[in-house]
Parts: structure tokens; sequence; C-alpha cells
């Protein structure tokens, strides 16, 4: 068993712990795009039965993570450039939103995780896995401040998309710690309950990300 899969034991039903196991794997293209996806063998490394691994694998398909076909099975996704257009549309939308809503609405255990967030920024080296899990940490914590469930769960969905095209060129990448620490700012604004500020600034980290892939395609 995986140590995301031993951080996850004991929060939400097994289905919820099966999807966040697979997920980490699918966004962080431990599981190759393209590569097929065996239920059984899936449910055997992760300890769980078969049935909270198709539960996750049928929401990671609405998710646009894997896909399945009649009579071939299911698929990860292949990662297709040509989307970084549209997922950026929407996250240059909504970012921006997230964040200036999370300021205003963040309580203080969400203020408590932010903080702690920006500890770990201060401390992050520039190890390419660790980092990607601490952006995806703070987006999602900035993501549950916003007490918008619907947007949340809109964010994590379009997150995850634009993380596994972040994966795609990660060597290639050589400000990766730079994009990562941007974060900072953009925490202490929320905490900060600076609205303003923290829209501006999400909106700018969108915008640098698109930028900084198409200066590699």
């Amino acid at each position: 068993m995986t140590s995301s899969t031993v951080a996850g034991q004991g929060q939400g039903t097994l289905a919820e712990q099966a999807y966040s196991a697979v997920s980490e794997r699918l966004v962080t293209l431990r599981i190759r795009p393209g590569e097929p996806i065996n239920d059984d063998r899936v449910a055997a490394e992760l300890g769980f039965g078969r049935t909270p691994v198709r539960e996750a694998l049928k929401r990671l398909e609405h998710e646009r993570l894997v896909v399945s076909y009649p009579r071939r099975g299911t698929f990860a996704t292949e990662v297709q450039i040509a989307d970084l257009g549209h997922i950026s549309e929407v996250r240059q939308q909504l970012e921006p939103l997230a964040a200036g809503l999370a300021a205003q609405r963040a309580g203080d255990s969400d203020r408590e995780e932010l903080n702690r967030l920006l500890g770990e920024l201060a401390d992050a080296s520039d190890g390419g896995t660790d980092l990607i899990r601490l952006d995806r940490n703070v987006h999602r914590a900035i993501y549950a401040a916003t007490r918008n469930p619907y947007l949340e769960d809109t964010l994590v969905r379009y997150d995850n998309l634009a993380t596994r095209i972040w994966c795609l060129f990660l060597d290639r990448l050589p400000g990766l710690a730079g994009h990562v620490h941007e974060h900072g700012p953009l925490l202490r604004a929320i905490i900060d309950r600076d609205a303003e500020k923290a829209s501006a600034l999400a909106a700018r980290h969108v915008e640098g990300f698109e930028t900084a892939i198409r200066a590699l395609i």
C-alpha cells in the first residue's frame, strides 16, 4: 500500500479513498496517459475491494481522467495540449473568483490550514514531486475556503487537468519552484482578507502557467 493511500485511510468512504489514491496517480502521471487500468490490479495494490475501485473509476471517467471502451477496458486519458486553451479559459475566470471568495469567507480552521501551507511553502525544496503535491494542496485549501462545494468540485477537476499538462513538461520547466512559491503572497492575501489582491494574484498565476507551457510547445 502506498503512503498516499495510508494518508487517505479513515477519510471518507472506501470509494472516496480509492478515488483519491487513483486520482493522484493519474494527475501526476504515475499512471501514464493511454495506459490501461486493470481494476483488479489497482484494487490489490491499494488494498481495496473491486467495488470501491470501480466506483472511483466511474467518477474519474466523468472528470475526463480515464476513458472506458466496451470490450476493450479502461485507460488513462491522453494529455491533449490542444485542451490547454479551453482549460485556461475556465480557470482564468474561476480561480480569481475562488481566491476572492476564500479571502471573504475563510473561517478559523481554513486560516489555520492556509497558515500551515504558508509555512510549508517557506520550507519547500526544489523537488518536483513534492512541489506538485504542495501546489495541489494549496489549491485544494483555497477551493475549500470558498464555502461553495459546486465551485470547489469544478475547480478541482480543472486543476487536475492542468496539473497533468504541467507534469508532462516537468523536466523542461525551469521555473517550477518559482511557480509554486507564487502561492505565498496569494495565501497571505487570503489570510489577510484582501479579496481584491487575492483575485489579482490568482489571475496572474493562471496566466503565468499557460505562458510557461506555451513557451515549450
